[in-house]
């Protein structure tokens, strides 16, 4: 039998690893960018240098052994380090004792899974290509080479793994019975950064990812293997205070000064780098259908971009990719099945994580400095620890708990919510989150609602 052929449309992580797994079932593969192979030249200069993944990202990366070494050149994060606007610094874990998420290096996975694929005899890269159209009928793709004519590839099948602003998404937007939406969020976001002490240590705690919870604005610090932390400010786009509104130097020393005055010592040319920078906008994007004629494909943020709000974008991309790894086993390579087996199993998890980042906004911008919110999470660890048949928090289903699917995840959330919302309306909590009558009246609750569960 004729080998069967793919074109994947963006080489970034997702589709990097898309390619990978593609390669080891047989499939030659064109892997075709627009950009230049960033190994050679820094494409990520001004963008965002770490990201956090997970057990769920680590799982998928796991499938093709690069799981360690990755790990090698990552650092772990076991709490987020909160900030308080007096500069006092509360630990607040994110789960069980060992468990983090890991600050790594994009640009370094990326470079990672394009070695790897370079050495895959059925993949062939292409940079400095960019995709100008496809045909949804053939998955036929023209891609252009700088100034030179049009380029025509004819695969048998196509993915779209072109990030949030897909091309391949955004030229299937007038097929029939395609539709897509695009939520913009109020928040922009401009990248800071801390750098190294002199000796090339950190100048903060560099296990935890650190937090100025502002309610409507919000500080992030992640660490980087060279001592620095690169460091992101959410703040509105419009209204008192925004980027809108900061525009003379002067209001935003004040602005700093007022809300994030012990990382002002920290931060390298915080002013400066504000006023020079342009604010980037945050959006989501949810498409319907993710395949088209049984020929192209979308995965990743082209299929369904987040906010980065919960630290799952890049995560749920790899658990696309894994997915779609067994479900060519499992349907034996007939992609007429298993193009809509991918879009039942991953679209109502893609949805739940979408709704999850966003919430989680508030919740790292403010109910991470409210002592009530702290003191639920005490109670919520505490009562985990002692049951944890019945009780898994939903910060560690979504994080540390692969199996559990986002969807899943959400439903039981919410219902942990009401539960919790009972709990936390008892007389004088605060103060006895940690009498046993609290654990008691939570296993009362918690056996009721979730007995069955399992």
């Amino acid at each position: 039998m004729t080998q069967r052929t793919f074109t994947v449309a963006g080489a970034g992580p997702v589709g990097s690893l898309l390619s990978i797994s593609l390669a080891r079932h047989g499939y030659r593969v064109g892997l075709y960018e627009g950009r230049p192979d960033s190994r050679k030249t820094n494409i990520y200069q001004g963008k965002s240098i770490n990201i956090a993944l997970s057990d769920r990202g680590w799982t998928s990366l796991e499938k093709i052994g690069i799981c360690a070494e990755a790990k090698n050149r990552a650092i772990p994060m076991y709490h987020r380090a909160v900030h308080d606007i007096d500069g006092e610094v509360t630990a607040l874990p994110y789960g069980r004792e060992g468990d983090a998420i890991w600050s790594v290096s994009r640009s370094g996975i990326n470079e990672q899974l394009l070695d790897i694929a370079d050495d895959e005899a059925n993949i062939t890269t292409y940079f400095e290509h960019r995709l100008v159209d496809v045909d949804f009928e053939t998955a036929k793709a023209s891609f252009r080479l700088g100034d030179e004519d049009e380029l025509a590839v004819q695969p048998d099948y196509l993915f779209g793994a072109d990030g949030a602003h897909s091309k391949v998404r955004r030229l299937a937007h007038d097929l029939p019975g395609c539709s897509h939406s695009q939520t913009v969020m109020p928040q922009c976001y401009i990248e800071l950064n801390v750098p190294a002490d002199s000796d090339g240590s950190h100048k903060l705690e560099k296990n935890a990812l650190h937090i100025w919870p502002r309610k409507d604005f919000m500080l992030i610090a992640l660490p980087n293997t060279d001592g620095t932390f690169t460091c992101t400010l959410f703040l509105n786009a419009s209204g008192d205070p925004s980027f809108e509104s900061l525009t003379e130097r002067s209001a935003v020393q004040a602005f700093f000064e007022a809300n994030f005055a012990d990382a002002l010592d920290c931060l390298e040319r915080p002013i400066d780098v504000f006023m020079e920078k342009t604010a980037a906008p945050l959006f989501l994007v949810q498409v319907s259908p993710w395949s088209f004629n049984d020929k192209v494909g979308l995965i990743g943020d082209a299929a369904h971009a987040i906010v980065p709000f919960y630290g799952q974008g890049m995560n749920c991309g790899f658990e696309d990719c894994a997915e779609l790894d067994a479900l060519i086993a499992e349907h034996d390579h007939d992609w007429r099945r298993i193009f809509p087996a991918y879009e039942r199993a991953r679209k109502p998890n893609a949805d739940a994580i979408a709704e999850l980042s966003k919430r989680n906004f508030v919740e790292m911008s403010d109910l991470s400095g409210d002592r009530e919110f702290r003191v639920r999470k005490k109670i919520e660890a505490k009562f985990s620890e002692r049951f944890p048949e019945l009780w898994t928090p939903l910060y560690s289903m979504v994080t540390f708990s692969p199996d559990v699917p986002y969807s899943e995840a959400l439903r039981i959330g919410d219902a942990q919510d009401a539960v919790m919302e009972r709990i936390m309306a008892l007389p004088g909590i605060t103060e006895d989150w940690d009498e046993q009558y609290v654990m008691d009246r939570l296993f009362g609750l918690a056996s009721e609602t979730f007995g069955d569960r399992k």
